[in-house]
This record gives C-alpha cells, structure tokens and sequence, in this order.
C-alpha cells in the first residue's frame, strides 16, 4: 500500500496488519517499518528528494518489467521482505509512500497483487510536510501533491487491483470505508477501528484558518494556493476553504 507521506500510509497499514489474516511488517528497525527501507532493488524514495518532493523526479515512477526480470526481482524482494512477515498469513502487506507511483511496476513482478493507496487533503497533507521541507514553499508542496496523485490516475487503467480510499473517508465512516477494504481483499472478518483518532487534521485546518486572517504574506501565499488549486481540489471531493467539507467523490469515474 503506499499513499504520500502524511497521507496516513503508517495509520492503514498497522490497521491492516492488525487482522489476523494479515501479516505486515513490525520492529524492523527502519523508519516507519517500511518496506522501501529494507531492500536495495529500487531507490526509496529519499533517493529522490524525500516528502513533497519525490514525485517530480520521473525516475520514482516505476512501471511495467520486462517478463525476463520480474522473477530475479521478485526473488530479490521476497528475500528482503519474507524475513519481516509471518508468511502463514492469508495476506502479507508492504507498506511505503512511493508504492503509489510503483503500482504497474509491482504488479508486474507480483501478478495478482493488489494496490491500496490512501489519500489525504492536500493542503492537511502539504502542511503537515512542511516541518520536514523547510526549503519548500507551501504552494510547491501542493503541487506535488495534485503532480503524484495525476501519475496515480494515468496509471490506474493499468492496475487490475486497486483501491483508493480518502483519510477523512475513513476518519467519518470508518465501518463504510473498512467494509471496502475488506470486500476488496476477500478478508473473512472485519477490521478494527481502535486506532482511529479522527482530531488529528485539526491543528493544519486552524493553521490553514489563520492564514486568512494572518500576515501579509500568509494572506498572499493563500489566496495564490487557492487561485492554483481550487477547482483541481474539487475534483477529488475537497474544498479549499472548508478542510472539514467533504463532497461526493469516486475514482474509478476519474481514471
């Protein structure tokens, strides 16, 4: 599963791994226990400038292999990731952020696998980035956002399993939005919803708030972001005014 960073990729995917017939990765030792940390096939994607900035370099857009490398690749992976998984488990899941532009590349290494990618507000997403991309302006932040999640649109009539969900889907509907998931994967049980915590997007809708009404150049660098990005938010079901507001909203009619 992958999704940008801060989208709620480490949140879904302990969720998952949580069911018992699901088995994720757990005390690996790397940073949020994600897969891209513990093989060397592919460049993570640090290699490509990190949050907020990875999508941009064409090199972390990943697509199909040819039939002759898939198995050497596979067999690279599987001895990376196998020693981390419970592999009596119906389900193995990988987690990291770039899976969300690797789909066509995984897919053709693992046929049959499946792909869930999480997505979040991009603004909620862009500031809560920000702390970690100091040297990157907000309305860049943004950008990158709406430039992954175009990738992951071109690419979905090339996914025979995918499953896109919203963060704040989950957060307002948990059971609708799990009962999804489920019939997705074919789970026998439903999954748990005990680490949901659905506050925390308030502090970076406030944040978002107060540049309304904050400096002149807060109030500048808003009113561009929403000139840029207003009506591209809308087509994922977001409003650039309200972060709270969510509107009707389907994927599969935006391939």
């Amino acid at each position: 599963m992958g999704g940008l960073h801060r989208s709620g990729t480490t949140l879904l995917g302990r969720m998952l791994a949580d069911h018992p017939d699901i088995s994720g990765f757990e005390g690996t030792g790397v940073l949020e226990d994600e897969g891209q940390h513990l093989q060397s096939v592919y460049a993570p994607a640090r290699h490509h400038g990190g949050p907020g900035r990875f999508a941009r370099r064409p090199a972390s857009h990943l697509t199909e292999v040819h039939e002759s490398e898939s198995t050497v690749l596979a067999q690279q992976l599987l001895a990376a990731w196998t020693p981390h998984w419970d592999t009596r488990r119906d389900f193995l899941v990988e987690k990291s952020p770039p899976n969300m532009l690797m789909g066509r590349y995984l897919q053709s290494i693992f046929p049959g696998s499946a792909l869930i990618v999480i997505l979040r507000h991009p603004l909620v997403v862009s500031l809560s980035t920000k702390k970690w991309t100091r040297t990157t302006s907000l309305p860049n932040l943004v950008d990158h956002w709406f430039h992954a999640h175009d990738i992951l649109r071109r690419d979905a009539s090339n996914l025979r399993r995918l499953h896109v969900i919203r963060y704040e889907d989950l957060m307002a509907a948990p059971a609708e939005a799990l009962q999804g998931i489920r019939q997705f994967l074919g789970l026998r049980s439903d999954l748990a919803t005990d680490r949901l915590e659905p506050a925390r997007s308030n502090r970076y809708v406030e944040s978002w708030n107060r540049m309304e009404q904050g400096s002149r150049l807060e109030r500048l660098r808003r009113r561009r972001i929403e000139k840029l990005f207003g009506d591209r938010m809308q087509e994922y079901g977001y409003d650039i005014d309200d972060l709270t507001r969510l509107m009707s909203w389907d994927f599969r009619e935006m391939r």
